[in-house]
């Protein structure tokens, strides 16, 4: 007799897991999900090309409807979980249905972040997270462009969108609103865009790009309202700048969806804490994706997300060997026209060595961080060519020194046995 698995989630890490379960063995287990979004499986990782006209929706659908169906899985769309009883192995759904099971994923993801600004409520402010957030920007942004247009083929008042936070998704959304006819202003809190990912070097060049475009960027901009009346007039900034907006963007980082976690009484930090085996401190309860935390770290993007969905399925699967060590975070932005990647450790100490290559006449910058003749950081704008193998050498800590004088010029350069890129998905 098959197990019940209940898998509470239905993301990118939710689907990997039922991809790599299917794979490993489709009769070990009678699996159903739940799904809190009212539609089949997506990939986030398309939402901004979505959102700048650049993908179609159905172009953006991973695994339609009859996907479930064919692999046997009972799939409750628009279902959220509201109650975990460890003690019994039961969840109680939204409708108040309870559902036994043997075995329990937890991948919740995260919810947006938002900071406490008077005036967040109001219409034409949206947060970027999920596929019917960018189905009511896209809304948003044709009412505010058929309004600004007038006859003759020109706008009275160019439609207008600021987005709070200079991040990666703050970014995809500026140049997604930008593509589709917005005047665009990012204000950005830090010193300097996307300062988790960039050194001050690369990120000037950011600013240079996306002034290119046309956007506007304002950094050490701290936000204290967004004014209007029915709906957004204007972001206020703390030091009285005021930035007019028909449409507004908060796009100021998550937090993880643990609230089902605690009230059950599991083992919880920032995230629902895992081990190795992505157990949890309760009983055949596992966690995969954004709301785990391993060895106190949170992961958001796809690869680690990924990493620790194909371990848990083979932990279920029988293999009672797997472990997951933590991932390598590489980020990309995922924008038309700007080639940018940042892996390891970019910000150098006084214990590594810093080689740099830079062409302004072609709008290229990279940045390799050495330490005890190991890789440990790579950072590359304008030019991303040899971006996985960098990746590779700073995961495998591989001995560089033979070849250090050449590394910046990539994998035609160093040593036959050196790491071979696996997969363009380790960098999405």
């Amino acid at each position: 007799m098959r197990q019940k698995l209940i898998l509470v989630g239905n993301g990118m890490a939710a689907l990997r897991l039922l991809e790599q379960l299917i794979e490993r063995g489709p009769s070990r287990y009678a699996v159903t999900v739940f799904g809190g979004e009212p539609r089949a499986g997506y990939s986030r990782v398309l939402l901004s090309a979505l959102l700048a006209g650049e993908r179609a929706r159905e172009e953006i659908i991973t695994h339609p409807e009859d996907w479930y169906a064919r692999h046997a899985i009972d799939y409750h769309k628009g279902s959220t979980i509201v109650a975990l009883d460890c003690a019994r192995k039961q969840v109680r759904d939204h409708n108040g249905r309870r559902h036994a099971y043997d075995k329990l994923v937890l991948a919740t993801g995260s919810n947006p972040l938002l900071p406490p600004l008077p005036g967040r409520a109001l219409a034409g402010v949206h947060t970027y997270r999920t596929l019917a957030d960018v189905e009511r920007m896209l809304a948003a942004c044709r009412e505010a462009c058929q309004s600004a247009y007038k006859k003759g083929g020109a706008y009275k008042k160019k439609p207008r969108a600021v987005v709070i936070g200079g991040g990666l998704l703050g970014l995809e959304a500026a140049c997604g609103l930008q593509a589709r006819g917005m005047a665009v202003t990012v204000a950005h809190l830090a010193p300097r865009l996307m300062e988790k990912q960039l050194d001050a070097l690369a990120a000037e060049k950011l600013i240079a790009s996306l002034k290119g475009r046309g956007i506007r960027v304002i950094t050490g901009a701290r936000a204290r309202s967004i004014d209007g009346g029915a709906r957004i007039e204007s972001l206020t900034l703390a030091d009285g700048r005021v930035i007019a907006a028909d449409l507004a963007v908060i796009a100021t980082g998550v937090r993880p969806n643990i609230a089902l976690a605690q009230a059950a009484g599991l083992d919880c930090g920032r995230g629902i804490r895992v081990g190795d085996d992505l157990r949890t401190s309760a009983a055949d309860v596992f966690a995969v994706g954004e709301c785990a935390e391993h060895r106190d770290t949170l992961y958001g993007l796809v690869a680690p997300l990924y990493e620790q969905a194909e371990v848990c399925a083979r932990y279920l699967s029988g293999d009672r060997t797997a472990r997951y060590r933590g991932s390598l975070t590489a980020s990309r932005l995922k924008v038309s026209g700007i080639d940018l990647y940042s892996a390891g450790q970019f910000l150098e100490d006084e214990r590594c060595q810093r080689i740099t290559l830079r062409d302004d006449a072609r709008g290229m910058y990279r940045k390799l961080v050495i330490r005890d003749n190991a890789l440990v950081g790579a950072l590359l704008y304008g030019d991303t060519s040899g971006a996985l193998w960098y990746q590779d050498l700073i995961r495998s800590g591989a001995d560089i020194a033979p070849y250090k004088d050449f590394l910046m010029f990539g994998p035609d350069y160093g040593p036959a046995a050196a790491p071979a890129p696996r997969s363009l998905g380790a960098a999405a």
